[in-house]
């Protein structure tokens, strides 16, 4: 959430900014007209306060002398109505004015290019060469149904489209990654690893930006305050909400593997088949909580520890950095990983890295105190996948296929796995 008074400063930023995103300004004029009505209603407010409070002296005086002071008193008496009919008022406006400024997107980073959709990404740098293959490279999805690993068909039955049951060393394969991911950030990286609820509440969801805006694309569980998580971000994140932290204990590091779910609302038609685009995937990932002097190079060591699970796993890969049109509602910068898949002969995203600024911090109220000051302060929180655990599956089982059908595991894998090669029983 932007800070109210710096949307009202900088109106003309604010107003650029959501055209960059290809916002709608209708949000920023409804919160400018709830706003004229916020100030009036405490300015009213105040006003009231301080007669009643002149009335009142007047009535300890005429007291004082012995004299009545019923006609003041009643007159005081009256003020106090109306202020509570203002301060309703002014609590209801209070409301929408909060539930505005959740509706409108965090700003971009003045390095973020400026562009309406993916096509104005900027590419960064790519890593590893796209293996060339002797034959024609499957996608996922036939490998792992041919090596019978993992059985779309019957996740199907069992729960819907967009579903997966693994099995055998599909299974095995998805549990190593998770293990090993969790090894590299917690024994190298310095991240503390956690295990969160993944159901969480609606204050949880909206410290992160979910609700309100994304509700369509979440799951709720009917009769509750309970909603499954889309990623390990939300719990995670909101570990330290309503709390404040000392700048000496900063930057925190936390890692955590959790099951994902997502409704995938508006996706229809799109990766349809295999585990691109699941309701149900798991995930390890990695959110950081730092000052503002050093949430920018934050991001940096963040990507780096993202990429290095890549680079370990011999991977292809390119690095971009998302435009605004692209990038995430609560974002204020985010690098994509994309991951090289022959099958589908293209790059496909295994991990976004994002510095949210404070924009979530001051939606989850997280501040820190500065050493030497006495204000508390936002601090700024970061997140990324560390990776997306299917998805560096479907990278593995294209990348290292062989002509027989098999795969072949990558050697930080085979101690977890306990075998060097998936082949068809």
């Amino acid at each position: 959430m932007l800070d109210i008074r710096f949307v009202r400063e900088n109106l003309d930023a604010v107003q650029q900014a959501l055209r960059n995103r290809g916002t709608s300004l209708e949000v920023l004029e409804g919160f400018l007209e709830l706003e004229k009505d916020r100030r009036r209603l405490i300015a009213e407010t105040d006003d009231l306060r301080n007669r009643r409070n002149v009335l009142s002296k007047e009535v300890g005086k005429l007291k004082g002398k012995g004299e009545s002071a019923e006609a003041l008193m009643a007159e005081v008496r009256g003020f106090g109505d109306k202020l509570k009919e203002l301060e309703t008022s002014l609590n209801l406006i209070e409301d929408k004015v909060r539930l505005t400024l959740l509706g409108i997107p965090n700003i971009p980073h003045p390095t973020v290019p400026v562009g309406p959709d993916e096509t104005a990404n900027r590419e960064e740098r790519k890593v590893g060469t796209p293996r060339r293959f002797d034959f024609q490279p499957l996608n996922h999805w036939d490998i792992a149904e041919n090596l019978d690993i993992i059985d779309f068909e019957r996740a199907t039955k069992i729960a819907g489209a967009r579903f997966a049951l693994y099995k055998g060393l599909g299974a095995r394969l998805e549990r190593s990654l998770i293990n090993f991911m969790l090894d590299v950030h917690t024994r190298e990286h310095g991240y503390t690893e956690t295990f969160p609820p993944v159901l969480v509440n609606s204050d949880s969801m909206t410290g992160t930006g979910q609700l309100p805006k994304f509700r369509e694309d979440l799951f709720k569980v009917e009769g509750t305050d309970l909603w499954l998580i889309p990623t390990a971000e939300v719990p995670v994140t909101n570990i330290f909400r309503d709390e404040v932290l000392e700048e000496k204990d900063l930057p925190r590091y936390f890692t955590a593997y959790t099951p994902c779910f997502r409704a995938e609302a508006g996706s229809h038609g799109k990766d349809t088949r295999g585990l691109i685009r699941q309701h149900q995937f798991n995930k390890v990932e990695l959110v950081k909580f730092t000052t503002p002097e050093k949430s920018e190079e934050e991001l940096e060591k963040l990507t780096a520890n993202a990429e290095e699970i890549l680079k370990r796993l011999d991977l292809p890969y390119r690095v971009i950095t998302l435009c605004t049109g692209d990038m995430g509602f609560s974002a204020a910068k985010t690098y994509d990983l994309e991951v090289w898949l022959p099958g589908q002969d293209k790059y496909r995203e295994i991990s976004s890295c994002s510095n949210f600024s404070d924009y979530q911090a001051r939606r989850a109220a997280i501040r820190y105190r500065p050493e030497g000051r006495k204000k508390n302060e936002f601090v700024h929180t970061l997140n990324g996948s560390g990776l997306a655990v299917g998805r560096t599956l479907v990278a593995i089982l294209e990348n290292y296929q062989q002509a027989d059908g098999s795969v072949i595991i990558p050697e930080p894998i085979r101690p977890y796995m306990g075998v060097d090669r998936i082949a068809k029983a």
